[in-house]
């Protein structure tokens, strides 16, 4: 017998609402099969929809999660192109102020040169201080009374 379900004719039954297979017209047991497999396909239908409903919000929230990494990860490269930015601001700097002090110890060791040819010369005792190469021995500069300060507001992070 087929089981394909077709609506109980008008006269012969008293539900006619109630799908029922061909060869089952006045069987019950066949009627209680048929609600039943009605009832697990209309269950599976829902908890299809319900399956579909949760993998939309999670696709969502995956979406948003996505949204908000790629602005994070825009924010730090912001913040690595300000910092490579002072990086080289800084590295000029450093780089000026290098030539300058290479020119001026270039100058003192020239007048201490001349101070020493004069006190040769003249014969008086000059006392000329010898002046640490700050490259070789960068803890001893000449002016340690300068303490060296940075503050928070130098660096943007």
């Amino acid at each position: 017998m087929s089981s394909t379900q077709v609506p109980a004719s008008s006269g012969s039954s008293d539900n006619p609402k109630l799908p029922v297979s061909s060869g089952s017209e006045g069987d019950p047991q066949y009627v209680v099969i048929d609600e039943r497999k009605k009832r697990r396909m209309i269950s599976n239908r829902e908890s299809a929809r319900r399956s579909r409903m949760r993998k939309q919000q999670h696709l969502d929230e995956l979406l948003n999660q996505v949204a908000q990494l790629q602005q994070e990860n825009n924010g730090i490269l912001q913040r690595i192109n300000a910092t490579a930015e002072v990086y080289v601001n800084v590295e000029s700097e450093n780089s000026i102020l290098r030539a300058q002090m290479t020119e001026l110890s270039d100058r003192l060791h020239s007048l201490n040169s001349v101070l020493r040819i004069i006190e040769e010369v003249s014969g008086f005792s000059m006392d000329i201080p010898e002046i640490p190469d700050p490259l070789l021995k960068p803890w001893q500069l000449p002016c340690p009374s300068m303490p060296i300060t940075a503050s928070s507001s130098m660096f943007k992070f």
